[in-house]
């Protein structure tokens, strides 16, 4: 049984990454700040409720505390809480943006490496976004070079960066980000904008990079098509 833990996950994409790998068999660890939303997402995706907030260290300790005294180890972990600071520039929201973003995902893999360690094929998936490549920000060819986000898009960038980085310092574990495409979920709502897709084309590609085999690359930021520069 692989066991995944996923942050972030009681809506949106998390929500529906977590529904999809339970129906694959995982043993899936839905993370949420709120309790009473985590339980309830928890049992509608048939997995299990851990409260965890990535900007809090004794959440983070406490939850994956409670995965290793049930599981012994932590196959996946996909980081997927993210905010947008409701698109204000200033200093607090840059603070809370970045811990939420970029420091979150430190304080989660830094707590999670002893168990990813304790697995037989360890893979760590980072929600990010196009919106931090320079690439696609300075192609005009890009629907991301006519937006700005400016501590959104930063933090994102933050967020691939780590992402390669522990796979440099962690050669054993498979570690992949992603932009998983312009979806409908109450972050684009917030910012006023209309359409996306549905969460569950989004998942997919999480899914699809969380499952991953030995063989699998690690290091990349990558779309539902593949490789995207950045």
């Amino acid at each position: 049984m692989t066991v995944t833990l996923i942050t972030g996950a009681n809506k949106g994409i998390g929500f529906e990454t977590a529904r999809q790998l339970t129906r694959l068999g995982h043993t899936v660890y839905l993370g949420a700040r709120d309790t009473e939303r985590g339980e309830k997402a928890a049992a509608e995706a048939g997995a299990r409720f851990v409260q965890l907030d990535v900007t809090d260290d004794a959440s983070v300790a406490a939850a994956l505390a409670r995965v290793d005294a049930l599981e012994g180890r932590l196959d996946v972990l996909v980081h997927n809480a993210g905010i947008s600071g409701d698109w204000v520039v200033d200093g607090p929201t840059a603070a809370r943006v970045f811990d939420t973003n970029a420091v979150g995902i430190v304080r989660v893999t830094e707590a999670a490496l002893p168990l990813l360690r304790k697995s037989d094929q360890p893979r760590v998936v980072t929600v990010s976004s196009s919106m931090g490549s320079f690439w696609a920000v300075t192609n005009p060819d890009r629907p991301e070079s006519g937006l700005t986000a400016a501590l959104y898009a930063a933090s994102k960038s933050a967020a691939t960066m780590l992402t390669l980085q522990y796979s440099k310092s962690e050669p054993g574990i498979k570690f992949n980000a992603l932009e998983p495409g312009f979806t409908s979920t109450d972050m684009i709502t917030g910012a006023g904008m209309t359409g996306g897709r549905p969460v569950e084309e989004s998942a997919r590609t999480v899914v699809k990079l969380a499952t991953i085999g030995p063989d699998g690359p690690t290091g990349t930021l990558q779309d539902e098509n593949g490789l995207l520069p950045w």
